[in-house]
């Protein structure tokens, strides 16, 4: 529905300020009133080409209405301010009439950029009729972009946190329980011992003292600790508020829209951000920093790597859904330490008793002469033991006794982890008061809406729909979204192929590789084919991982899309799952491949499995598939980590301000633009926008299962996972204060989907490390020859009972070696358990063979039932809730009730006392009691001596009432009733 520029009216408050009045960018011109939000749009560039009709001045004219809020000397300046805009000087204070068109008016106006003008109008007349104050410069230039500044009065932050159901501080405060005795003594000392590891953040040292906590409402003002009202709500909560009014108001005359996040989708406005707490670096000696100096002076640089966190201001500032994920990287970074340690422990016990390992002593031994079948047909000669002497020193580095208890002890550390993080969660929701807090109302996101419109439509086309289906259609059904659906199993399926035949290429690459250095005639290649191959292989699939890892990230959101979820929140969780799933198969497809499937399909000799009837399966190493597994995993974990989680954070983000600047540069405008030093606005629409946590949550998550999934076949991943996330803490930090716009201050009381995420990966990870010990180490195989085949007891003779007998007559024509160098050999030796040529059942699995699979099946349900029952024991030992917790709690609520009680015995002594003066004055009237019911109308009603109050008794009945356009208030006007305070109340709320 199209209006002309002439019905529209846009209120304004404030002056205009010129160029030079604007002080440092975080207030209006007047320098009291704060900046809570920003709103962009840009002006773009028309044509040079000009008709007549577009050269002559517009006659089209829009009325700029005050709110009755500024006294007339503002108005004037506000019209004053306009140059030449108005008209005849008939307007009075409260109306100031100017002109539309771009800068001068001369500059041509395109049908598109008048339709987004007339949205913004409305839309900008209805946020001030919900009570915000707004203000724009006054622009000299013709593209770019321009920036409208929103402030929320303190009446409408109270109404509206009430609405939200906020809590704020109370008057009363309590001391926190100490403890006493020893644990008094050991407190103590732990603080004194850490106060160098402390951040200097002010107004934190008394942190035994808690100030009581209850919702917000307009009625108890007299029990909040009010001491100033610009500073009672923080810039976080103010920005919060003025969010949650964007995201409600409604364009009913222009277009069908709600919030601004549609105004974004649908390019009304280019961004919308609440405003950073000035520039981060401080200059000179301040005797107060903001809070985003402090931030970055304690918190986001890689100098202050040994601090801890400041978790409470980092809340304050960005808000607790961001607070709990920092705070959540800490505990896991500071649960790191411990797995690292014994991780390190782990691998010096098998450095320290490399010497003394019989298996690898006698691989090592050159007197055994165990002569090895070839490794590939044709070419390749016989070979001795001895020569991989190497790979079987190095394999018991990380396949040792100590290996199985390593896997145990993280399977329980996962477990502690978690049950931990519980606990740390419910203490931060205690005192950031986010106990029995509810989910916020979320609306429709823009393309739900879109589409949703697109089927009424249709239905409205439809002339024979009878009408009492027209209220049916409100929301999209699982006939709607069922092309999405197919089009997502499709594309999943579609993608884990795409992972398979990137690790089957990868796979072919290691056969045929293997097989052209085995037929070259340099003896030193022919020396280190297992090496190179193995190493160029893993930094094959270590690019393949990247590269896919940024394309399933693209993909994940293109098919989320095409689900059409309702909210943000439905979004986002399919979003996470989606992505989690294309990741976590890319990642470790190929660390499951070597793990579980490398060299249990090859074959044997005389009977290989040849793939494309010319190359055989690629075998173990005689020292097993868990030195490669070490190194696959190794590799993958530090180079993703590396590359992708440092080099990408830090050299995309600096590269595309770089674009921007250089942008920025070639303006035609830049010389105009220099006489007028940035604003706060400026350099925030100047930084990257804040695009969510799912990247830093998922890039930890893939880490947490390098280090908890095959952590049996690299002990040092938690090492190495810990000396990352030292870097990460800061390198976020550093990229939340410096280098992203300021995020909305989001309320949220634990991490959501990615603790079952975790908890799920945690329960996952036993199982695997149960299979890699069992199937892909020698531990299982030793045990079963020690104690029921081994003469002695011992070890000796291990490696020659893991060797099978091949008699080399029995070659296929053609796979023999050629021109051996090792003279008539009869036997050649091969891992192996199976029977020798010379028996009945020759070259079938032997009894050895069907023992140690049966040992290693046993091995897998112990282990798991073991670590299961020793992780909910853990469980069950640990509370979720601490207990000083539990008791503040209760104590709390005593104390409310008592603080409530007591207000409400006060209110009845003196409504008493007044009724009783009217006794005096009017014989014959009523006398209260104790307990009787009072005559007061109302729920919210005032005392009849005091003065009327107003909305959140501070402006009275002054001026007229603005009707609130929220779309949301109609769902809590219709139960809320009358108040005999204000009798425009309800037309305050009115929605739309």
């Amino acid at each position: 529905m199209q209006i002309s520029p002439s019905e529209v009216k846009i209120p304004v408050v404030g002056p205009t300020p010129s160029p030079q009045s604007i002080g440092e960018g975080l207030c209006f011109s007047d320098g009291r009133r704060k900046v809570d939000y920003v709103l962009v749009f840009q002006r773009r560039r028309h044509s040079s080409i000009r008709s007549h009709a577009s050269t002559s001045v517009s006659h089209d004219r829009l009325s700029i209405v005050s709110n009755g809020n500024f006294p007339p000397s503002v108005g004037s300046d506000a019209a004053a301010g306009r140059g030449g805009a108005i008209l005849g000087g008939e307007a009075s204070v409260g109306e100031v009439f100017m002109e539309l068109g771009g800068a001068g008016g001369n500059e041509p106006t395109d049908p598109a950029d008048n339709e987004m003008r007339l949205i913004r109008q409305e839309f900008e007349a209805n946020l001030l009729e919900a009570g915000l104050e707004i203000e724009r410069d006054r622009e000299l230039k013709t593209h770019g972009p321009s920036f409208t500044r929103l402030h929320a009065p303190w009446p409408v932050l109270c109404r509206e946190a009430e609405f939200l159901k906020i809590k704020v501080p109370t008057k009363t405060s309590y001391e926190l329980k100490e403890e006493s005795g020893f644990g008094s003594a050991m407190s103590t000392m732990w603080r004194k011992m850490n106060q160098p590891f402390q951040p200097k953040v002010p107004h934190q040292d008394h942190e035994r003292t808690k100030f009581l906590s209850h919702c917000f409402s307009r009625d108890k003002l007299h029990l909040y600790n009010i001491t100033s009202k610009d500073t009672f709500f923080d810039n976080a909560t103010r920005g919060r508020i003025v969010y949650e009014i964007l995201r409600r108001t409604v364009c009913v005359r222009t277009c069908q829209t709600i919030g601004i996040s549609t105004m974004i989708a649908k390019g009304v406005y280019d961004s919308a951000f609440p405003l950073h707490d000035g520039d981060y670096k401080v200059t000179g000696h301040l005797e107060e920093k903001s809070d985003r100096q402090v931030l970055h002076e304690e918190w986001a640089r890689y100098s202050a790597f040994y601090k801890y966190q400041p978790i409470d201001l980092v809340r304050k500032y960005f808000g607790e859904k961001i607070g709990l994920y920092f705070a959540w990287l800490g505990v896991y970074t500071q649960l790191l330490i411990p797995a690292s340690i014994v991780g390190i422990i782990v691998f010096f016990f098998g450095v320290a008793t490399v010497e003394t390992d019989i298996p690898s002593q006698e691989m090592c031994n050159e007197s055994l002469n165990f002569t090895m079948c070839p490794l590939c047909d044709g070419v390749c000669d016989f070979w001795h033991l001895s020569t991989a002497c190497g790979t079987a020193r190095a394999s018991h580095l990380f396949d040792n006794p100590a290996t199985v208890f390593f896997a145990i002890f993280m399977s329980l550390w996962a477990v502690l982890f978690l049950e931990h993080w519980k606990r740390r969660q419910i203490s931060l929701s205690f005192s950031w008061d986010l106990t029995g807090i509810e989910e916020d109302e979320e609306h429709p996101r823009p393309k739900y809406e879109n589409i949703l419109l697109q089927k009424r439509q249709r239905k409205q086309k439809n002339k024979k729909k009878k009408k009492k289906n027209e209220a049916a259609i409100e929301k999209l059904t699982w006939k709607d979204r069922l092309p999405g659906y197919f089009i997502n199993i499709s594309s999943i399926l579609f993608m884990f192929g795409l992972t398979f035949s990137a690790v089957f290429g990868v796979i072919i690459y290691r056969i045929t590789v293997s097989a052209l250095m085995a037929m070259s005639p340099d003896p030193e290649t022919k020396s280190n084919v297992r090496v190179t191959v193995t190493a160029t292989a893993v930094i094959i699939n270590l690019v393949v991982i990247l590269i896919l890892d940024e394309i399933y990230g693209a993909v994940a959101l293109w098919l989320t899309e095409l689900e059409i979820p309702k909210t943000e929140t439905d979004f986002e969780e399919r979003l996470i799952l989606k992505a989690f799933l294309l990741k976590f198969m890319n990642a470790y497809a190929p660390i499951f491949y070597v793990a579980f499937f490398k060299g249990r399909f090859a074959g044997r000799p005389g009977n290989y499995v040849y793939v494309f009837n010319d190359y055989r399966m690629e075998e173990c190493a005689p020292g097993g598939c868990l030195i490669e597994l070490c190194i696959q995993l190794s590799i993958i974990m530090l180079g993703k980590q590396l590359i992708q989680n440092n080099i990408f954070e830090i050299g995309i983000p600096k590269l595309k301000k770089l674009v921007r600047a250089i942008k920025d540069k070639g303006s035609a405008e830049k010389k105009s633009e220099q006489e007028r030093p940035p604003q706060q606005w400026n350099l925030d629409y100047a930084l990257a926008p804040f695009e969510g946590l799912t990247p830093e949550y998922m890039e930890m998550i893939i880490q947490f299962g390098f280090v908890s999934l095959f952590v049996a076949s690299f002990p040092l991943a938690p090492l190495f996972a810990l000396l990352n996330n030292v870097i990460e803490i800061r390198l976020d930090a550093k990229k939340f204060v410096t280098e992203l716009r300021r995020p909305v201050a989001v309320r949220a009381k634990d991490i959501g989907i990615w603790y079952n995420i975790l908890s799920g990966m945690g329960k996952f990870s036993v199982i695997i490390n149960a299979f890699v010990i069992s199937f892909t180490s020698d531990f299982i195989p030793r045990l079963v020859y020690q104690y029921m085949f081994s003469q002695t007891g011992t070890m000796h003779g291990f490696i020659d009972h893991t060797l099978s007998y091949f008699n080399v007559s029995n070659f296929k024509p053609g796979t023999a070696p050629q021109n051996s160098e090792h003279g008539d050999i009869i036997v050649c030796r091969y891992k192996d358990y199976r029977e020798p040529p010379w028996s009945p059942d020759a070259y079938m699995f032997s009894k050895q063979y069907w023992c140690v699979l049966a040992a290693r099946l046993a091995f897998v349900i112990v282990f798991q039932n073991l670590v299961m029952f020793l992780s909910l024991v853990v469980a069950w030992v640990i509370p979720d809730t601490p207990k000083t917790i539990m008791e503040q709690l209760k104590r709390e609520k005593k104390l409310l009730v008592d603080v409530f009680l007591r207000e409400e015995k006060e209110k009845f002594q003196l409504i008493q006392s007044l009724f009783s003066k009217d006794t005096t004055l009017q014989p014959g009237g009523h006398v209260l009691h104790p307990g009787q019911g009072l005559p007061i109308p109302g729920r919210y009603s005032t005392l009849p001596s005091g003065p009327k109050q107003g909305l959140a008794g501070d402006r009275g009945g002054e001026g007229p009432r603005a009707r609130c356009r929220a779309a949301s208030f109609s769902q809590f006007t219709r139960n809320i009733p009358s108040s005999p305070r204000n009798e425009n109340e309800n037309s305050r709320h009115t929605a739309v």
